[in-house]
């Protein structure tokens, strides 16, 4: 069994300084204590917590192009990624969450951990549309869903990044069906049967102006 990731050894492999591990301590410690009351994330994975969630979102971190200005997090929940790419340094960075008690850790994490980022309580669908440099997701929904919950937010030079599990390839051959993408798929650092999905230039098959 492999031993738990420590906070040293998470800051030495994302290369992040004192100052930010210690941000990023103060949202562990805050998401422990608020996942007694609720369902932010699996309690065992808790156990892991550096490797399981930081790190798992700290990775999208070097995906972000050099002139990202806007990044666009759906389905945030305890945070993951979004908030922790903006304890990260990554700008802009906006997250969605419709379940309130949620909603009020995320302002709360945001808080404590001197995080700039923009909370819309609110379902994905009802967000005013903006184009967003990046989109992200973790957790949320199969691929075809979340590119119907992106789409109008997606512009030409959008970049979407989706950590997703073992079945991605199969996720990709469904999505196909109705839209049009370049995909790669990425090695996890968190998860040997996990995936970075990296799509750009997404637009619905058919659309005018398709090659």
């Amino acid at each position: 069994m492999i031993p738990p990731l420590t906070p040293e050894q998470f800051a030495r492999q994302a290369g992040v300084s004192r100052e930010t591990l210690a941000r990023l301590e103060a949202y562990v410690g805050l998401l422990r204590s608020w996942n007694r009351r609720i369902n932010l994330v699996g309690p065992r994975t808790l156990g892991d917590v550096w490797r399981r969630h930081i790190l798992d979102s700290a990775q999208l971190l070097r995906h972000l192009p050099a002139r990202c200005g806007t990044v666009l997090d759906l389905g945030s929940g305890a945070g993951l990624p979004g908030l922790v790419l903006a304890i990260l340094g990554a700008p802009g960075m906006h997250l969605v969450e419709s379940d309130a008690r949620k909603c009020a850790f995320l302002r709360e994490a945001a808080r404590i951990a001197a995080a700039p980022v923009t909370i819309h309580a609110t379902r994905i669908e009802t967000v005013p549309a903006f184009p967003a440099d990046v989109i992200t997701a973790r957790a949320l929904a199969p691929l075809s869903t979340l590119l119907d919950h992106a789409e109008q937010f997606v512009t030409t030079h959008s970049i979407l990044l989706f950590l997703k599990g073992e079945g991605v390839q199969e996720e990709l051959t469904a999505a196909r069906k109705a839209w049009k993408m370049e995909a790669a798929v990425l090695p996890s650092l968190s998860d040997p049967s996990g995936a970075i999905l990296r799509l750009e230039k997404v637009t619905r098959a058919g659309d005018r102006g398709e090659d």
